[in-house]
């Protein structure tokens, strides 16, 4: 007698601890604030992305040493950079062409700097190398598209 009395106590505390648990975890999903995707300054159209990064970014190159918001002009290359390699890396029918590959060589040279050396601009020779790979990219993109 004495095991069934117990086991109904049991039964009917496991219920309600059951049950404040769901209205527990209700109450905190419905309070919690909503979560939203990233946004983003692509577009999805791969060739107009990039003639974008690479008009963004040669700005950026040619941002001159003294400039008094060089921060945020490498701030917001290295946000540009990681949204747009992060967007067409892993597209097979983009990271397979060669203005992809220039691209991504020419994004890493230069976020590889800013990381690396953020109190230093950009040296002339890497300007010049840039320079010459958005160029190469940009025609390169225009062509195969």
């Amino acid at each position: 007698m004495l095991v069934k009395e117990m086991y109904e106590l049991f039964s009917k505390f496991f219920a309600k601890a059951i049950s404040f648990t769901i209205c527990l975890s209700i109450f905190f999903t419905l309070l919690s604030p909503p979560s939203y995707a990233a946004k983003t300054a692509m577009t999805g159209d791969y060739a107009k992305d990039t003639i974008s990064v690479v008009k963004t970014l040669q700005i950026a190159v040619d941002t001159p040493k003294d400039s008094p918001d060089k921060d945020v002009v490498r701030d917001e290359s290295l946000a540009l950079i990681t949204d747009y390699i992060s967007r067409y890396r892993n597209r097979g029918m983009v990271n397979k062409t060669q203005s992809f590959t220039t691209m991504q060589t020419a994004l890493n040279a230069m976020a590889g700097h800013y990381k690396n050396f953020a109190a230093r601009p950009l040296p002339d020779k890497l300007k010049e190398r840039l320079t010459k790979e958005f160029s190469l990219a940009e025609k390169m993109v225009l062509r195969e598209s």
